[in-house]
């Protein structure tokens, strides 16, 4: 069976993987898979740290559009509560980040302790470009990590 999000733990890191190809978007089924991941993370016997990151060629370009004004199933997390989920763990969760984090993908790279991006890496938050205010918290964390000046250029122009 396909899982939309994996868990596995290598040594005492627990590795969460998004499985949502060509771009990792940030589903209905991801979402809950997502939570239910750091669940069961921060479970695990012997777990000190966990890993979030994509699989393929990117961390994850955020929402999924084909999603875009369909209701999600009743038991499904919105964005912003799996972002606070992340940031309210006692253990310490460190975002992978390679290709593209943009979006909520980017959002949910915020929501971790501590992110880790290979050198090409894009990060936005091209919902301005959508006409939609990015609405996961990116707007409040982007600040504090870089900088109003530098934060309020991404969030308004959009670009990558």
């Amino acid at each position: 069976m396909f899982s939309a999000v994996t868990f596995e733990t290598r040594g005492n890191i627990g590795i969460i993987t998004l499985r949502n190809p060509p771009v990792n978007g940030l589903s209905f089924a991801v979402r809950r898979a997502l939570a239910d991941c750091v669940d069961q993370a921060l479970a695990a016997p012997g777990v000190e740290a966990i890993v979030i990151t994509g699989s393929g060629t990117m961390f994850s370009a955020g929402a999924d559009i084909r999603e875009h004004g369909i209701p999600p199933p009743p038991d499904t997390p919105v964005l912003p509560n799996v972002i606070t989920q992340i940031e309210d763990s006692l253990r310490p969760v460190v975002a992978a980040i390679h290709g593209t984090a943009a979006g909520g993908g980017l959002e949910v790279a915020l929501g971790c302790h501590y992110r880790l991006a290979t050198p090409n890496t894009r990060l936005g938050l091209p919902e301005a470009t959508l006409g939609f205010v990015p609405g996961a918290g990116g707007t409040q964390r982007l600040p504090r990590l870089i900088g109003a000046k530098r934060a309020l250029e991404m969030i308004v122009t959009g670009t990558l």
